[in-house]
C-alpha cells in the first residue's frame, strides 16, 4: 500500500461520521420528551381556543419554519381541518420594507406587533440562540402575552432567557441541530394533528 493510500484509509469516512453523529443525537432527544409533550399541548390548546402558531428563524431555520407551518395548515399524515400556523419568513414585501425602514433586527418583532394576539404561540428557531431578530421578537411577544417557545442548540444563547419553553438540542453542530429540530417539529405536528383529528371525528 502506498503512502497516499495509507493516508486515505486512515481518514474518517464523512458519510459514516455524519450518520453516526445523527443517530447519536436523535437518540439523545429522548431527554426532551417532557418539553416536546408540553409544546404539543400548548399548541393544541392554543388552536382550540382560536389562537394561532407563528414560526420564525433565519436561513435554514427560516425554511424549517415554513415547512412546519405548512405541515399544520395543510396535512401531516391525517385528513383533518386545516390548523392556523403562519411563518413570519415568507412575505418579501413585509420583510424588506421592515428591514429597510427599521433594520433587519426588527423584521420579526414588527410582524409580531402587528399580527400576534394574547394567547397565541410564537416559535423561534435558532441554532445558536443568539439571532438578534428572533430575540427581539420574543421580547416584543412577552409584552403581548404571547406564549414563547425557543428551539436552539446547546447552551441556548440569549433566546433561552426570553422563552417560557425551551427545547435544547444537545449539539453545537449546525447541521445536526437543524436535523434534530426538524424531527422535533415533525413529532409536534404528529401530536397536534392526532388531537385535531380525534376532535374532528368526535363531532
Amino acid at each position: 500500500m502506498s503512502t497516499s493510500d495509507l493516508k486515505t484509509s486512515l481518514q474518517p469516512d464523512p458519510i459514516s461520521s455524519a450518520l453516526s453523529a445523527h443517530i447519536e443525537l436523535v437518540q439523545a432527544l429522548e431527554q426532551l420528551r417532557a418539553p416536546i409533550e408540553t409544546f404539543a399541548a400548548e399548541v393544541s390548546a392554543t388552536i382550540e381556543r382560536g389562537g394561532r402558531v407563528f414560526w420564525m428563524g433565519n436561513g435554514g431555520s427560516a425554511a424549517d419554519s415554513q415547512h412546519l407551518a405548512a405541515e399544520l395548515v395543510g396535512r401531516f399524515e391525517r385528513e383533518r381541518p386545516g390548523l392556523p400556523a403562519i411563518a413570519l419568513t415568507t412575505d418579501t414585501a413585509v420583510l424588506t420594507s421592515i428591514a429597510n425602514d427599521y433594520g433587519f433586527e426588527s423584521v420579526f418583532a414588527r410582524q409580531v406587533e402587528a399580527l400576534c394576539r394574547p394567547g397565541d404561540v410564537l416559535v423561534g428557531m435558532s441554532t445558536s440562540g443568539n439571532s438578534a431578530n428572533v430575540v427581539r421578537a420574543m421580547e416584543r411577544a412577552e409584552r403581548l402575552q404571547v406564549y414563547r417557545v425557543g428551539m436552539t442548540g446547546a447552551g441556548g444563547g440569549r433566546l433561552r432567557q426570553c422563552c417560557e419553553l425551551w427545547l435544547e438540542v444537545p449539539s453545537a453542530n449546525t447541521a445536526r441541530i437543524q436535523e434534530a429540530q426538524m424531527l422535533i417539529g415533525h413529532i409536534l405536528c404528529d401530536l397536534v394533528e392526532q388531537r385535531a383529528y380525534d376532535a374532528a371525528n368526535r363531532r
